[in-house]
């Protein structure tokens, strides 16, 4: 893994949100599913404040947010939404505790990352947090303390396992591009440099230290390079978006020890296929990264390609069984 850190992971996870608001029933759904690499699910149905970015304002450290028609906004002081943002993710780890019991091994938890927050969050005038640096600076710092301390209560509540800890960053590259629209719609943004961006992210990735960090981006173009330097040891990705452009970065990255998060079974309701060949493409990828299939393995987590949220509660249960079922099949024959 990174800097030689040897973790844990299971063959099989899933990204994050579930469909409907049964908090029960979707911590049930995901431990007897991911029996090796369980999750804290999020239930986004719920409305405001279990999305995911009104789940982690509600994760924050001396800031707080509300809703606005607009969206989530920085307030001055803890309000309703932030009380209830707190109260469902209070829900969600009663329900975990419940279904872990005696439980040992990886458990990932999720948070949307900095780069992504401020591009969603609102400051007071109704623009982004991204077009202040110095609002920037004090929402990543938040931020970490905040992951610290959640951290610290699963840990709590599940004290035979080992946290991972993934960033969801799906504005990322809109935001190393230049890409994310002002609150008029007619400008965007401008561009943030690489380095501040690897920086923040190396900052709030660093508040865990004692097992691994993914960083999750269900977006085209996702920066493996810059993910790698800035401490990540998983990056978790649509499978379907790659192209050859990809293929050096993600070479340098399985070399160098990055576990690949690899979504391959579809987020929303349709057909699957067979277990085979929902990882075909990755047998296809490592053969043409001239990489030896008995990294596979080892290298490889089976995912979804993003959250379940817009799936029904059916196809959310087949679809997470397939993850489970594809990564044998990818273990038991990897050519």
């Amino acid at each position: 893994m990174s800097e030689n850190r040897q973790f844990r992971f299971g063959a099989a996870t899933g990204v994050g949100s579930m469909p409907g608001d049964d908090t029960r029933e979707a911590a049930k759904t995901v431990t007897g599913t991911f029996e090796d690499f369980p999750y804290l699910p999020e239930l986004p149905a719920r409305g405001p404040g279990a999305d995911m970015i009104g789940r982690t304002a509600g994760m924050l450290v001396e800031l707080y947010a509300r809703v606005e028609p607009s969206g989530w906004r920085i307030g001055d002081r803890p309000g309703r939404d932030t009380k209830r943002a707190r109260s469902w993710l209070g829900e969600d780890l009663d329900a975990l505790e419940e279904y872990t019991q005696g439980y040992e091994g990886p458990l990932k938890v999720q948070a949307v990352g900095p780069w992504t927050l401020a591009a969603s969050l609102e400051l007071k005038n109704g623009q982004a947090v991204l077009s202040d640096p110095g609002a920037c600076r004090d929402l990543a710092a938040s931020l970490g303390e905040g992951l610290r301390l959640h951290l610290d209560e699963v840990q709590r509540r599940v004290p035979g396992a080992e946290l991972a800890l993934q960033l969801d960053e799906p504005s990322l590259t809109a935001v190393l591009r230049g890409q994310v629209p002002t609150a008029s719609g007619y400008r965007t943004h401008r561009a943030v440099d690489r380095q501040v961006v690897e920086a923040t992210l190396r900052d709030t990735l660093g508040v865990h230290t004692s097992g691994p960090r993914v960083v999750h981006s269900c977006a085209p173009d996702v920066p493996f390079a810059l993910l790698r330097r800035a401490g990540a040891d998983g990056v978790s990705f649509d499978f379907s978006l790659l192209t050859e452009r990809d293929d050096d970065a993600l070479g340098e990255a399985v070399e160098g020890g990055t576990r690949l998060f690899a979504g391959v079974v579809p987020a929303t309701d349709g057909p699957l296929s067979d277990p085979a060949g929902s990882v075909m493409g990755v047998r296809t990828l490592w053969r043409r990264l001239g990489l030896h299939p008995g990294l596979l393995a080892d290298a490889v987590t089976i995912t979804p390609s993003c959250g379940l949220a817009g799936a029904s509660p059916a196809y959310a249960r087949k679809a997470q069984a397939q993850c489970v079922r594809a990564a044998r099949s990818l273990a038991d024959n990897p050519e």
